[in-house]
């Protein structure tokens, strides 16, 4: 796993400003995604439940947890492809 991945949301691919799941990508922090609203470590331990509330996500609208840290700029699509590819 390279360092974006490291800092990548496994569902949304937003870049965070720490690991999620640590180095080793399984030791979660609980966080919570500003984009997504995903807590690391809860909503997305399997691939399985990744896959589901991204589903779920995006059938929403990809509607922000913290709206205001959504960039001005926000590109859903560029973004997604931050997400580590064993989630994808």
């Amino acid at each position: 796993m390279d360092k974006i991945e490291n800092f990548a949301c496994r569902v949304c691919g937003l870049i965070q400003g720490e690991e999620p799941w640590g180095e080793c990508g399984e030791d979660p922090n609980f966080n919570i995604c500003d984009c997504c609203g995903v807590e690391f470590g809860y909503e997305d331990y399997t691939k399985e439940s990744i896959k589901a509330y991204r589903k779920k996500w995006l059938e929403a609208g990809t509607n922000w947890w913290t709206l205001k840290e959504k960039p001005k700029d926000w590109d859903i699509e560029k973004q997604l492809q931050n997400i580590p590819i064993d989630y994808q």
